[in-house]
């Protein structure tokens, strides 16, 4: 019996462990989004003398599409033009600037743990190098150049299919041979032209999940740290070895004029933590596998009339005090919920918020994991 109880415990401890590992498979997310924007530049140089531009100048448009390999890194592939014009008290002219470029993106949102204040703010960088024409009327033919490129986008989300961006660009052309007013300049090699975009737009996630890589959060899914259930189990061993073999029933069993009480082993594994229901990150429906703990609490409540519960919420450290509060009563709140449709009287039940668990390393996103739950009191 001992060997078959610390089994379970042990499986079950498992399993909850492994249900609160969010992995970052193709199928969680979407991948795939497309980049629409337009705005001002600002050339900076070349300029022959008494040519310049407004500032900032209209126009820019820039259409991307965009891959994400993981809710932090991708890459993505965009054209890009800017008409370039005098203004009022500069001498006339009229140069369009076309580029494409491959460039590498970071969610820095997702690297910075923005989702510990916001989930509705998101920023990317990104940069790259790509192709670049210069074209002006006073000559024939293309100013032909390299370009690098690097900026920042801001994100608003909308929805799970749209995001608001607010992006900032800064290029830097390669061997450009004509100034932006279209002026030859000899022996002009490195780089040595310099512009500058600001653009408003938005991005159309594309794909058939509901959450685009931009927005969903995953944890680290390498080796899990099982020290503390291992000490769990440690302690269940040590307590079962103290603990007479009898069977465990409901009423004192009377033998030989003497009563004796058996201890109520169940409830005080209930009450010990070895059935807990956890979360998902900002979640409060269980994670389905936890669920297995509910229904060892139910059963015990149905056998046992006369208990009453306490449904006691955890929440991580991440986040603010009160935010983590709500969040726990709204998990206790959950699994109230659940008892309550499968029979037990909401009188027997009572919900306490207990907030962020202080007793888990706040750093450690194994012990995160196992702070996102439910535990039970039996009364």
């Amino acid at each position: 019996m001992k060997k078959i109880v610390v089994t379970l415990a042990f499986a079950l401890g498992l399993m909850n462990a492994n249900a609160q590992t969010e992995t970052s498979t193709p199928s969680n997310f979407n991948k795939w989004s497309i980049e629409l924007a337009g705005g001002v530049n600002k050339p900076q140089k070349p300029f022959s003398d008494n040519y310049f531009t407004s500032t900032p100048s209209p126009w820019v448009g820039d259409f991307g599409v965009r891959y994400m390999f993981n809710n932090k890194f991708g890459l993505k592939a965009d054209f890009g033009y800017n008409s370039l014009t005098n203004k009022s008290n500069s001498l006339d002219f009229d140069s369009r600037y076309y580029r494409v470029d491959l460039q590498a993106v970071a969610n820095l949102g997702r690297i910075m743990n923005f989702e510990t204040w916001t989930n509705t703010i998101g920023l990317l960088g990104h940069a790259g190098f790509g192709y670049a024409q210069l074209r002006n009327d006073v000559y024939k033919g293309a100013d032909e150049m390299t370009n690098f490129i690097a900026g920042v986008t801001g994100q608003i989300k909308l929805s799970n299919r749209v995001a608001l961006t607010g992006d900032f660009s800064t290029i830097f052309n390669a061997s450009q041979d004509r100034s932006f007013d279209g002026a030859y300049l000899p022996n002009n090699r490195g780089f040595s032209g310099l512009l500058f975009n600001g653009t408003v737009g938005l991005n159309v996630y594309l794909g058939k999940n509901t959450k685009h890589a931009d927005w969903v959060v995953t944890e680290n899914s390498g080796n899990t740290d099982l020290s503390a259930l291992e000490n769990k189990v440690a302690n269940l061993e040590e307590q079962i070895k103290k603990t007479p073999e009898k069977v465990i029933v409901d009423r004192p069993v009377t033998t030989n004029n003497t009563v004796v009480n058996d201890k109520d082993l169940l409830k005080e594994m209930i009450n010990n933590e070895y059935y807990s229901v956890y979360f998902g990150f900002n979640k409060s429906t269980p994670i389905e596998n936890s669920t297995a703990a509910i229904d060892v609490v139910l059963n015990y409540l149905r056998k046992n009339p006369s208990a009453s519960l306490d449904i006691i919420g955890y929440a991580d450290q991440v986040g603010k005090s009160d935010y983590n509060e709500k969040l726990s009563k709204a998990r206790a709140n959950s699994v109230k919920t659940i008892l309550e449709k499968a029979g037990i009287a909401s009188s027997r039940l009572n919900v306490t918020a207990a907030g962020a668990d202080t007793s888990i390393q706040k750093d450690s996103e194994e012990a995160r994991r196992l702070a996102r739950r439910v535990t039970f009191r039996v009364k």
